[in-house]
């Protein structure tokens, strides 16, 4: 699988998750279940991305600046999962900080695909987009049994 097609693949299931999580009331377990499954998938695409997507596209001049920026955008939405993770899930400050983190995800996902791949197709070439959505998923996957 090309690298752009796993990274998709795995957003549709964050979007997903997203969706979920905004229609879910107070301390539920559903609530609880989907958070986790969410907490657990940002973190685990997030490593392998940053690992086997944006630290090859740092190595051009075309790409560099935007896989800093997406980077950075990691660290901002770990910061939310961490505010989240230490929020009571039946207060009301939990859906806001929820609402901040759809909002945030689904901006950097946009970015991403939008943008970002369009620039990154340039860089890349074929076998490279290969061997890196082969690596992505192993990767991914591993950090999900670690998880």
């Amino acid at each position: 699988m090309k690298i752009f097609e796993a990274i998709r693949k795995d957003h549709e299931k964050q979007r997903l998750l997203l969706k979920i999580l905004l229609e879910t009331t107070g301390d539920s377990e559903a609530r609880r279940f989907h958070f986790n499954e969410l907490k657990n998938e940002l973190a685990a695409h997030a490593s392998a991305e940053e690992r086997h997507f944006y630290s090859p596209l740092m190595e051009s001049d075309k790409t560099i600046d935007e896989s800093r920026h997406a980077i950075h955008e990691h660290y901002q939405l770990d910061k939310l999962v961490e505010t989240l993770d230490n929020t009571d899930m039946s207060s009301s400050a939990w859906m806001h900080y929820m609402k901040q983190l759809n909002e945030k995800l689904l901006h950097h996902l946009d970015e991403e695909e939008k943008e970002f791949f369009q620039q990154a197709k340039t860089v890349l070439d074929s076998e490279e987009k290969k061997a890196l959505g082969d690596e992505f998923v192993e990767e991914k996957q591993k950090q999900l049994e670690d998880a």
